[in-house]
């Protein structure tokens, strides 16, 4: 795998092993306890096995009498929309639905659901599905409160008027967009996903029921549970990280590392599957309370490029940009193998998969992510999907663009991002 020098040094230092303290080097990373944060408790989180049942007395709660089911097909199949629906109707609530969300919604999905919350006026949405079916809904709440296109909203704190209440039901483990105020929508002529955000968008409430994550395919439990465990490793070491995300990047780190070799042996593991759902909310509220790197910049165009799903192309690029980080993320990378030794000795039975010392840091916790890619049966190089060398140069010029970027812990030019691509191929 070719990489440049930068790449090189990063792998190497990676190898050194930690002083025997875990504290963050002052001279590699500032203090994260003086980086400035404004946190407030929303969404207000509902959590626990069949707490779904609560969703008609939690939309009363809000004062709604027409509610917006926006979900996919799947669900449908899988009976969670007619169980929400007829919930809601039980509460005395009139209810439409749309089953319409496709994964990575763009524009023109958006749109479609517009036109039938124009059609019915709800007064709540409900987002009930995957990452997807809970953007989808929250891109509907900006045009139909707001007007405009979705391309209006590219940014932050673009909304000048009121936004619905939205309750979300996460049906997976993986992005934890219940607990945010961005809602990702590509452009459908440009394939670029815009990450629209503001604070009115957040959800009031986020229903967690761990059992709706049991009917989950295989793949998607993989896929989902790869991005979950992105979220916390990324927000663990960012430029903007702070005392409240860390608290939340740890935790959602401990649960997921935790549980997700659990959940690919046991899928029907209520256990392992609600450590799954909790650690992705958490998740969730670290990337509200910091941001991601350069893993999700590096993803994103494989996505819009090649269809890769998302957890895939994250999974892809994740061992290598933790290698990237080492020379200055590197005692982090420790205490978070510190934290996995601690929750795999606090889990049920032997843990599954190897778990490096924590004095390997980066180059330790690289060669875990992989291991968890192996056993949920994804790739681990670009050269298994249909990409070619010639491709990686102008990937490498889209990742360039990801907002994201600019957090990851070790700056990042185009040259890297190109040197990271030709590491993973």
């Amino acid at each position: 795998m070719a990489s440049d020098t930068r790449a090189d040094d990063a792998v190497d230092s990676a190898r050194m092993p930690c002083t025997c303290s875990l504290a963050i080097r002052m001279n590699a990373i500032p203090d994260d306890t003086l980086n400035a944060f404004d946190f407030g408790p929303t969404p207000r989180i509902v959590f626990g096995a069949d707490c779904i049942d609560q969703l008609g007395h939690l939309a009363n709660q809000l004062g709604a009498r027409r509610v917006l089911v926006i979900t996919d097909a799947g669900i449908v199949a899988a009976g969670h929309a007619a169980r929400a629906s007829g919930l809601l109707a039980t509460a005395g609530l009139e209810t439409r639905l749309y089953d319409g969300v496709v994964e990575n919604p763009t524009t023109d999905d958006v749109e479609r659901a517009v036109q039938v919350a124009r059609d019915f006026q709800p007064e709540l949405l409900v987002g009930l599905g995957g990452g997807s079916s809970m953007d989808c809904a929250k891109g509907v709440n900006f045009l139909f409160t707001n007007g405009g296109r979705m391309q209006d909203y590219w940014g932050v704190g673009k909304a000048k008027r009121p936004m619905l209440p939205m309750i979300a039901v996460p049906t997976t483990a993986g992005t934890g967009s219940e607990t945010q105020s961005f809602a990702l929508i590509s452009d459908a002529k440009t394939h670029v996903k815009m990450a629209c955000g503001d604070k009115k968008a957040t959800c009031r409430i986020a229903l967690l029921d761990p059992k709706l994550t049991q009917t989950q395919p295989p793949r998607v439990t993989a896929l989902t549970g790869i991005d979950a465990l992105s979220h916390a490793l990324e927000t663990f070491v960012t430029t903007r990280r702070n005392a409240i995300s860390l608290t939340f990047s740890r935790e959602a780190w401990r649960r997921l590392a935790g549980s997700f070799p659990r959940v690919l042996r046991a899928p029907n593991d209520l256990s392992a599957r609600a450590g799954m759902q909790f650690g992705a909310t958490l998740a969730g509220l670290a990337i509200e309370n910091s941001m991601l790197g350069a893993a999700h910049a590096l993803a994103n165009p494989l996505t819009a490029q090649f269809d890769i799903p998302h957890g895939e192309a994250v999974g892809l690029m994740l061992p290598h940009v933790i290698r990237y980080n080492a020379t200055v993320a590197n005692d982090l990378y420790a205490q978070l193998l510190e934290e996995l030794l601690s929750a795999a000795a606090a889990s049920h039975g032997e843990y599954p998969i190897t778990i490096p010392p924590p004095q390997s840091g980066a180059a330790g916790l690289a060669d875990f992510v992989t291991s968890l890619l192996e056993a949920a049966d994804l790739p681990c190089h670009l050269a298994q999907r249909n990409i070619r060398p010639t491709h990686l140069p102008e990937l490498a010029q889209q990742a360039a663009t990801q907002w994201t970027a600019q957090f990851n812990p070790r700056p990042v030019s185009q040259g890297d991002l190109l040197a990271l691509y030709e590491a993973a191929y």
